[in-house]
């Protein structure tokens, strides 16, 4: 006797499990659709996620046997405080002379005879980067993908220009942007603009690659989507902001992208 109505509500579960199935596949469908045609259109990337700067160690220690890490902890440390102190203070010198006075700095520290020679080769190894491993292939795959792809560097326009040569990554890049032609240096918010009035995109649609932490929190500030190339594995910054996605080689910045 309640057999009809007990089959009614069975083909009523049937239909709704049919129904939740369909939705399921094609909520699934989209998804995948999103991951393969990501909101993000363009990449900017700060130098040192692209170019290698453990070369530079390297030189140190030819240069200053036993004492070349020292040195370079050291003269990276006031190389970036000196361009912070610079925006703070309005005195504005470019990368180079900032690189170069750092690098004064820390040999007087460290009571090293930083000869003109001496000098001379390690301020050539900025010049001389080569990229991480995967870096090469990684951008032709994120270029063929679709994606535009720009520097956003304090480096200066012939440090850049310098570096690329030496990686045999021309043809990749669109014309690079250096914060020397504002007179600025990041974490400054005017930097980060100049990407979106580079790309003509909105901030939604830039991913910013950074290599320091500091520089992940200032373009995610800024308003950017941010991956931090994290190569050493260093904890976050504590300022209150994390960056969208690290790791530590380039294929997790491609499979973050398009995966």
């Amino acid at each position: 006797m309640n057999q009809p109505a007990m089959t009614g509500t069975r083909r009523a579960l049937l239909a709704l499990a049919a129904s939740t199935a369909v939705t399921s596949v094609f909520s699934s469908a989209a998804m995948a659709a999103d991951k393969t045609q990501p909101a993000i259109k363009a990449v900017a990337f700060d130098a040192f996620p692209i170019f290698d700067p453990r070369s530079i160690s390297l030189r140190a220690e030819e240069v200053f046997p036993g004492r070349g890490g020292a040195l370079v902890d050291v003269w990276r440390t006031r190389q970036f405080e000196y361009t912070w102190l610079r925006i703070a203070s309005q005195r504005y010198a470019d990368f180079w002379h900032v690189t170069e006075d750092a690098l004064a700095f820390a040999a007087k520290l460290l009571k090293l005879d930083l000869t003109s020679e001496k000098r001379s080769r390690l301020m050539g190894s900025y010049l001389e980067m080569k990229p991480w491993p995967g870096v090469a292939e990684g951008l032709k795959t994120l270029r063929d993908a679709g994606l535009r792809l720009r520097f956003l560097s304090n480096l200066t326009p012939q440090m850049l220009a310098a570096c690329v040569k030496a990686s045999a990554l021309e043809g990749l890049f669109e014309d690079p942007l250096s914060t020397d032609t504002i007179r600025t240096y990041k974490p400054d918010p005017r930097a980060y603009a100049m990407a979106v009035d580079a790309f003509g995109l909105p901030v939604e649609n830039i991913l910013f690659v950074a290599f320091g932490g500091w520089d992940a929190i200032g373009a995610k500030t800024f308003g950017f989507k941010t991956f931090w190339f994290n190569p050493a594995s260093q904890p976050t910054e504590e300022l209150g902001v994390t960056p969208d996605a690290m790791g530590p080689s380039f294929t997790d910045l491609v499979r973050f992208l398009l995966v």
